[in-house]
């Protein structure tokens, strides 16, 4: 049974007889994509974790791309009647998009077992445990024999628009040069499942022989990692020219490790 943001006007804190519960299903799987309080937030959906496994996509509050104003929001893509629609329940609607996407990605929308979200955007719960991480959505009860706590809180970041899926590398970068200089690292990845756009991995004084880390949520599925494309600029023309290499770069995917 899917919860595609269950209601929290009415149900939330009542006892489970009069609401979505676990005991509901041999399988519960909840999506909360509007769990801010309705009071003042007007947020729909229930924030706490009522299934066997509970995705909080983007922390579960706010979701990217329904902040647009209200005029490209309505004269959307998906004609006005979605877009009004959308204008007025946006986040609450995010769930049963992001389910219809997840059909077709059988490999996507990973949740990582996480205390909170902040620690999950922190990197503290990468990458996922031993078990693999359930997909959130169509393919969640693949997962359904290797529960082992009571509830499991999963988080994970989508796109503002379709495609939402998302896959998540930690991406490490050792500098090497002769000396500092202000400026940013992008890097793209490239593999057998496709190539991403380039992410920045650090912005200000770049050192050589420090590493510097980050946590990014790529369009594609790599796959296979082929090449790694780096890139730095420090913005503005330094008569010294300063040069910077990559002494090293390692990537680790979030799903196999």
């Amino acid at each position: 049974l899917s919860g595609l943001d269950p209601a929290q006007p009415y149900f939330q804190g009542t006892p489970a007889e009069v609401r979505l519960d676990k005991s509901d299903a041999d399988f519960v799987d909840i999506i909360h994509t509007d769990s801010a309080p309705t009071i003042p937030n007007l947020g729909f959906g229930i924030s706490p974790a009522i299934g066997h496994l509970d995705f909080y996509p983007n922390g579960g509050k706010e979701m990217p791309g329904c902040d647009k104003n209200p005029v490209s929001q309505i004269v959307d893509l998906d004609g006005i009647w979605e877009g009004t629609r959308d204008f007025v329940a946006c986040n609450h609607l995010r769930s049963y998009k992001y389910y219809s996407d997840s059909i077709i990605y059988p490999d996507g929308f990973l949740g990582y077992p996480c205390a909170s979200y902040d620690l999950f955007q922190s990197g503290k719960c990468f990458p996922c445990p031993e078990e693999g991480c359930p997909n959130m959505g169509h393919y969640a009860d693949k997962f359904k024999d290797k529960i082992k706590n009571n509830f499991l809180k999963l988080y994970l970041n989508t796109g503002e628009a379709k495609d939402f899926p998302l896959w998540r590398y930690k991406v490490t970068v050792t500098l090497s040069g002769k000396k500092k200089v202000k400026g940013y690292v992008n890097i793209a990845l490239y593999g057998s499942g496709g190539n991403t756009r380039q992410y920045q991995i650090t912005k200000g004084t770049l050192k050589p022989d420090n590493t510097y880390t980050a946590y990014i949520d790529a369009e594609v599925n790599v796959g296979e990692i082929t090449k790694v494309k780096f890139l730095w600029n420090n913005n503005w023309i330094n008569p010294t020219f300063p040069k910077l290499g990559a002494a090293t770069i390692t990537v680790e995917a979030g799903q196999n490790r």
